[in-house]
């Protein structure tokens, strides 16, 4: 609406249908070239400090101030004029037809913006708003402009007459769909695309702890829109500073307060990234700021950090710089435009002379490049030396300028390529056109150039594919271009990766080449965290009162490790391993059980050994000696039964000592409790035996039928066949079965029999404990027999020995596990077996070996 009363204001003053005489507000620059169509275009690269009216004079008679031209910029005017050059040349594009340009600047500022784009669309040899004095200029489409403040600004009277305007400056999507920028194009991808670049950069280098700049007009929609994105991607913003868009000298002391806030966020020795977003004067404020802070450049060299630029921002120096450097910059990584060198760009420019070359702007531009004068230029003395208009432009810094051709002006250069295209076509289409006769140039009205504007396609002198995508954007992604920097204030540009929009999500990034960091870095990752990592063997815990980024380190709780830096929380192994000293990884426990090669299995496997054959000994000597009356007169059936089922209680604790298995573990506690089922329940036999023989010898008793070796072999095999029959129900339902334990022992697993049923183990327990019990009561009862003919005394003694034998069994075998548990079960069958073995054999071997003459049956009758 302003712009529109702006027009009805202009043209009431308008008296007259003739071309006015003079301007009501002067154009400082312009660049005309004439031809069939013209092709509009507005650059931005030179910048006035303009004063508020006050309307003590007319505006026009104010002269304009000295300006500041961004120099490295002026390579977007040649883009044009290059590209409008070889499309004239080529007589494949719009045979008979010339193309010309009309260049103007925005000068950064609204009013002149608004200014330039009136003079675009009615300007011919004066100016007079929304009339056109003649018919010279044809202008069919305008390429412009640099930012997106710049190219809305402009659309607000392009699109009144649906002229196409092809900007090569980066749109925010809102703005993009805006309905005003209806007849905009954009040769650019999109802006939010950036965002989803900058957050996968940031997870690739592991940086969450991020300092960012940004101007203050986008500044605050673009924080809106990155940092939900952060926060979902784990990342922190440890501060956001605003940068003047522009600096006024009127309020020193708010400039000086900015530039110390400003200037204490770049020294902070924490954050080691920074995201700036902006335009390329913010390279040029914070350039400033650190000048300011160290004017002797001491600071710079130890001013380490990392610098992630967002298109469109380039590096850039005024002429009143040009004695600075860039290294403070050194290792940046930005993304721009996607582009390629076109050839013959960089001879076009090395042949621009001040004196062949005449356009509105190169004077202004060669006079800071140079840092001279034209003679003929009104400038003030304090600017020394002369032009002599043949300086080399390849002797300038890359700040200054540049010879190869940056990515706005690739942008620039499809730019006016998409325009002919579609000319082209529009042309052909026309009834007027045929390929014999001359071509009658059509009537063309910019609004046709829509329709073929959005359908064009083809592919440009670097060989890429020229189109919009959805109709309004370009189609290629960003480049991630690594800053090289060099003494000399020049600087390389290497392309270490690429932005894919459409890539898979999460692969939009791809980093293709070996990134040179700061020399502050020493070429080490750079870190950029809120506060050191968390080394394995640590987990990060949440610090309170800061952001989610910030944490402290916790050791981890013991039985848990972390082997990666910055966990979560800390991790158990698995059953089979347990923590190191460190707890930074696991290791495999060891496979234990009771073995012969140890000195505790060695120690039992010897016991047992000298036992079995000590028993054998017994055995062998009582075989020998069976006719003598010791051995007659103590059962020498059940006797022989007694040692023999002892050799085997004996023999049955190497089952114990050797390495479980399915077999060993189904016999172990069978074959134990059957062996000693059988020793017991001849003791208990030969104890009945004693006492039924001396009740048959009274006269009249009833008890000489029992008198015999049936009584005691019914006895032993009654006694064993319960023990059997609880082993085999045992066996039949649940088994024992070999098992790992492996939470015992924190850094073992020990291999084990699992009884299967515990109750079973007890009831062969029990029923030998029952056994014991019993011969224990019946050999007390008969312990005062006659000597010669009793063994009482001694098995009551063997019963004693055996019975606190496994009394004290079973709270030592409930309070140990694992390889104890098995020798406090094989010291119980060594010292159980061993008591029956020394109480009832060794008085009678000692008299057998030791004392013959006792074994006389004259001996036995002299005692009775």
């Amino acid at each position: 609406m302003k712009m529109l009363f702006f027009l009805i204001f202009l043209m009431h003053k308008v008296v007259t249908l003739r071309c006015p005489s003079s301007e009501a507000f002067p154009v400082p620059h312009e660049w005309f070239q004439p031809g069939d169509l013209i092709i509009g275009g507005m650059v931005s690269h030179i910048f006035y400090h303009f004063f508020g009216i006050e309307f003590k004079e007319h505006p026009s008679l104010k002269p304009y101030d000295l300006p500041l031209v961004i120099t490295k910029f002026y390579q977007h005017v040649l883009a044009v004029a290059f590209a409008v050059k070889e499309i004239n040349e080529d007589s494949q594009i719009l045979s008979n037809i010339t193309l010309g340009f009309h260049i103007y600047d925005s000068y950064y500022n609204p009013r002149l913006t608004y200014r330039t784009t009136l003079d675009l669309l009615f300007k011919s040899q004066e100016f007079v708003p929304n009339y056109k004095c003649d018919n010279q200029k044809n202008l069919m489409a305008i390429i412009g402009g640099l930012g997106a403040p710049t190219s809305s600004l402009m659309s607000e009277s392009i699109n009144l007459f649906k002229i196409p305007q092809l900007t090569y400056g980066s749109f925010a999507q809102e703005e993009f769909q805006s309905n005003k920028l209806s007849s905009l194009y954009c040769m650019v991808p999109n802006e939010d695309y950036q965002y989803m670049g900058v957050i996968q950069l940031f997870l690739h280098f592991g940086w969450r702890w991020i300092g960012v700049f940004a101007f203050e007009t986008k500044g605050e929609r673009f924080l809106q829109k990155l940092q939900p994105l952060l926060s979902q991607n784990g990342i922190c913003l440890a501060f956001t500073q605003k940068i003047p868009q522009r600096i006024h000298l009127e309020d020193l002391s708010e400039l000086l307060d900015s530039i110390s806030i400003i200037s204490n966020k770049l020294m902070d020795q924490k954050v080691k990234v920074f995201l700036v977003y902006g335009e390329s004067f913010t390279i040029v404020s914070l350039r400033i700021v650190m000048f300011l802070r160290d004017p002797e450049n001491k600071d710079i060299s130890i001013f380490t950090k990392v610098w992630i630029l967002m298109n469109p921002i380039d590096f850039i120096l005024t002429g009143t710089q040009r004695s600075w450097d860039l290294q403070m910059y050194h290792g940046a990584l930005s993304f721009t435009v996607h582009s390629r060198d076109i050839q013959g760009f960089k001879e076009f420019l090395q042949v621009i002379k001040p004196s062949t070359h005449k356009d509105g702007f190169l004077q202004e531009v060669w006079q800071q490049l140079f840092d001279c004068v034209f003679l003929k230029a009104d400038l003030p003395s304090s600017f020394s030396g002369t032009c002599t208009g043949e300086e080399n432009l390849e002797n300038l810094p890359a700040p200054l300028f540049e010879l190869k051709m940056t990515s706005q002006s690739y942008s620039i250069y499809n730019a006016v390529y998409a325009v002919a295209r579609s000319l082209h076509e529009a042309v052909r289409s026309s009834p007027k056109w045929t390929k014999i006769q001359r071509v009658e140039f059509p009537n063309l009205q910019p609004w046709q150039l829509h329709q073929f504007l959005q359908e064009i396609s083809f592919n440009n002198s670097a060989g890429e594919r020229v189109f919009f995508k959805n109709r309004r954007e370009g189609p290629d992604g960003f480049d991630i271009i690594n800053m090289i920097t060099f003494p000399n204030r020049s600087f390389q540009r290497v392309k270490i990766g690429k932005l894919h929009p459409n890539a898979p999500k999460g692969k939009e990034v791809i980093i293709e080449n070996t990134i040179l960091w700061h020399p502050g870095f020493n070429q080490v990752l750079p870190v950029s965290l809120c506060n050191d990592h968390c080394s394995p063997g640590s987990w990060k815990r949440r610090a309170e009162g800061s952001q989610f980024c910030c944490y402290d380190c916790v050791p981890c709780l013991e039985g848990k490790i972390s082997n990666e830096t910055d966990m979560d929380d800390c991790s158990e192994c698995s059953e089979d391993h347990y923590p190191n000293k460190e707890k930074k990884g696991c290791i495999l426990k060891r496979l234990i059980f009771l073995t012969f090669e140890e000195t505790l299995g060695i120690g039992l496997a010897s016991a047992a050994l000298c036992f079995f054959l000590l028993t054998s000994w017994i055995l062998g000597t009582f075989i020998k000696h069976r006719d003598t009356p010791i051995v007659r007169a103590n059962n020498r059936s059940l006797t022989y039964t007694l040692l023999v089922s002892l050799s085997f209680c004996f023999l049955s604790s190497f089952l114990f000592l050797s390495q479980p298995g399915k077999e060993t573990c189904l016999l172990r506690q069978p074959t134990f409790g059957i062996t000693f089922s059988v020793a017991i329940s001849s003791v208990l036999a030969k104890t009945i035996t004693v006492v039924v023989a001396f009740m048959a010898t009274k006269p009249g008793s009833q008890m000489r039928k029992w008198v015999g070796k049936r009584l005691a072999f019914a006895a032993v095999l009654s006694c064993s066949l319960v023990q059997v029959c609880i082993c085999t129900l045992w066996l039949s339902t649940y088994p024992p079965f070999p098992e790992l334990e492996m939470h015992v022992e924190p850094q073992e697993v020990i291999l084990q029999c699992n009884e299967g049923a515990a109750t079973f183990f007890y009831c062969v327990l029990g029923y030998m404990g029952f056994l014991a019990i019993a011969s224990f009561i019946v050999a007390f009862l008969a312990r005062k027999l006659p000597d010669s003919f009793n063994e009482a005394k001694f098995i009551t003694f063997s019963m004693l020995a055996f019975c606190s034998v496994w009394v004290s069994f079973f709270p030592a075998y409930l309070s140990t596990k694992g390889k104890a548990m098995i020798a406090v079960e094989v010291f119980s069958i060594l010292s159980s077996s061993a008591a029956l073995l020394g109480c009832i054999f060794l008085p009678k071997c000692y008299i057998i070996v030791l004392r013959p003459e006792l074994n006389h049956r004259e001996q036995l009758i002299k005692k009775m």
